[in-house]
């Protein structure tokens, strides 16, 4: 019995009571909708496709905390750039892979751009990154409202019918590059359809950045993060390595966001970015990062988890109560309670 409980001790610590909950409430949802005669299939598939289509948004998240200005809850900055570069696509009326690579060509400027500023302005204000991030975000959201109105786009497709000037709330991608990751090497196995391209797209980046974190320049950021006083004495410059973290956080919000709207069909503008940080922060906190470590395992476990909890919450939730939805309630009370854990817990798993 001793030697059980030690096990299961030993399971709670390495892989994190948190997590543990939150994978057995997956796994229970699971089992009840197999109860409740619901096509599990369906479910997979889209729960494939919801991991795919945020995991760069999650992903974006690790630069910031490796390189130790904690999480970045002003991703709006980097989302708004990769709108930009989808709106310039759009307007050219560029479509398939070329239109989406020329989306994210189009981006990558903006984000370095936006993201070495966001650095200069983080780094104004070390030991507050998080609170001025939150405020940072929700102030260029609210900047690129007025852009969107006077944005010298002249698509018709795209402008507003009454007044011919303005882009619309939301900009269909169908017959432009909308789901052409999702589509690539698609395959269906016993039922469940897999978005290859999509998975692989996510993956490439998780390896890219596995060997960027083990690169000369990676180390010295990880070292910079962890701990800056002996970075120093090494001769690493610890603010340039905060500051490529910021950029390159930026830089995947702005891929990341063309990425999840191919995937859903649409680019949402407007007031659509201001809370797309959050899930983000959530996903990674709740696949084990603290705001002193984290990993692509992380980054990984967290985004199967968290977004394969909202995917099938909403369906099952309905069937089982006959209609009423409390997947929105359960979604606040992971998101921002896991959020609220890590920041309480510090530097502590």
């Amino acid at each position: 019995m001793k030697a059980i409980v030690q096990a299961c001790a030993g399971l709670v610590e390495g892989f994190g009571l948190p997590r543990l909950i939150i994978t057995g409430f997956v796994l229970s949802l699971f089992v009840l909708a197999f109860v409740m005669q619901m096509d599990l299939t369906i479910l997979l598939s889209d729960s494939l496709v919801r991991v795919g289509m945020n995991g760069l948004l999650v992903l974006a998240m690790l630069p910031t905390l490796v390189s130790g200005t904690g999480l970045n809850f002003g991703l709006p900055v980097g989302i708004v750039c990769g709108l930009v570069g989808g709106v310039i696509a759009l307007n050219l009326n560029l479509s398939g892979f070329g239109g989406f690579f020329a989306a994210v060509g189009f981006a990558l400027p903006l984000g370095v751009l936006a993201g070495y500023l966001y650095a200069l302005l983080l780094d104004r204000v070390r030991g507050q990154e998080m609170m001025v991030g939150t405020y940072v975000g929700f102030a260029i959201v609210s900047v690129m409202c007025i852009f969107w109105l006077m944005a010298p786009f002249k698509n018709p497709a795209l402008i507003f019918a009454i007044g011919g000037s303005g882009l619309r709330y939301t900009l269909t991608l169908g017959s432009n590059f909308g789901k052409v990751l999702n589509n690539w090497l698609s395959f269906t196995v016993l039922g469940v359809t897999v978005p290859t391209g999509l998975l692989a797209f996510f993956a490439a980046f998780c390896l890219l950045a596995w060997l960027f974190f083990r690169s000369r320049t990676g180390l010295a950021m990880l070292a910079a993060g962890s701990n800056p006083a002996y970075a120093t004495s090494s001769g690493i410059n610890v603010r340039a390595m905060r500051a490529a973290g910021i950029i390159l956080s930026t830089v995947l919000g702005a891929i990341g966001i063309l990425v999840y709207a191919q995937s859903y069909g649409f680019l949402q503008l407007y007031t659509a970015p201001l809370y797309m940080a959050f899930p983000a922060v959530a996903a990674i906190l709740i696949g084990g990062a603290t705001l002193s470590k984290a990993s692509i395992g992380n980054v990984i476990i967290g985004t199967t988890l968290f977004h394969t909890l909202l995917t099938i919450a909403l369906p099952v939730t309905q069937t089982v109560l006959r209609g009423a939805d409390i997947s929105e309630i359960a979604r606040g009370i992971i998101q921002n309670g896991m959020i609220l854990y890590a920041l309480t817990r510090a530097g502590r798993r």
